[in-house]
């Protein structure tokens, strides 16, 4: 799951039952990061726009619904793409993938007396709501297991491709933006869901991402040396 040699120093190579429980954890985390995001009501991600504005061209469906129709037509893609190198684990993608959907109707419900009046606060929700979306991230790429569809997609155009992976994952968000912007002006008179907290998003997400790896990698080293001084402590 890493794409990053950055990524790579934490990554969880331990048992198996614990890196799962870790990529469930972060699926949840993720999905109340999401919720939140909605309920600041000042713009969310690309993928939550879509899925989200698609909640008011049909109701009927909720959005965890369509999250993971969105994912199955990019496992979909992903088969156009690989071809041969498609096989039948990457159907395993669909597991988390309805966790996911799963989990967001289930934030969805809890968070829905959620809502602020006051646009600082609802800023200060947004941000919070990143910062979790980032950690549940952070554990997802620790755990290191199975891909989201969406995920897969971009990995495969990106060794199809040669492409730098951040240029494709941002003209795939970019995509995403403009579908659900063009949705927004045929069904529902103009777009929804698209404003500031989408940039704002875009740019803390990744720094709070980068933040965790740090953060991380300052408690391993303090672990580590902690253990060595009382390593040599027991040895005199």
């Amino acid at each position: 799951m890493a794409h990053h040699a950055r990524e790579a120093e934490v990554i969880d190579t331990g048992r198996l039952t614990r890196r799962w429980f870790t990529y469930v954890v972060g699926i949840y985390i993720l999905t109340m990061g999401i919720s939140l995001a909605i309920r600041a009501g000042i713009g969310i991600s690309p993928q939550s726009s879509l899925t989200r504005t698609m909640t008011l061209v049909y109701p009927r469906l909720s959005q965890g619904t369509y999250n993971f129709m969105l994912e199955l037509f990019m496992l979909f893609l992903t088969y156009l793409v690989a071809r041969k190198d498609f096989t039948l684990k990457n159907f395993a993608s669909l597991i988390p993938a309805f966790v996911l959907a799963t989990c967001l109707d289930l934030n969805l419900m809890l968070t829905r007396s959620i809502g602020f009046q006051d646009y600082f606060m609802k800023f200060l929700l947004l941000a919070f709501a990143d910062a979790l979306l980032a950690f549940g991230l952070f554990l997802m790429i620790r755990a290191n297991l199975v891909l989201m569809p969406i995920d897969m997609f971009v990995n495969t155009l990106f060794k199809r491709t040669g492409f730098r992976w951040g240029d494709i994952k941002t003209s795939f968000d970019c995509t995403l933006l403009i579908i659900s912007a063009a949705i927004g002006f045929a069904l529902l008179g103009g777009p929804r869901f698209i404003r500031e907290g989408t940039f704002m998003n875009a740019i803390l997400v990744g720094q709070y991402i980068k933040l965790y790896f740090f953060l991380f990698r300052k408690i391993q080293t303090t672990i580590l040396s902690y253990q060595r001084r009382s390593l040599e402590h027991r040895t005199y």
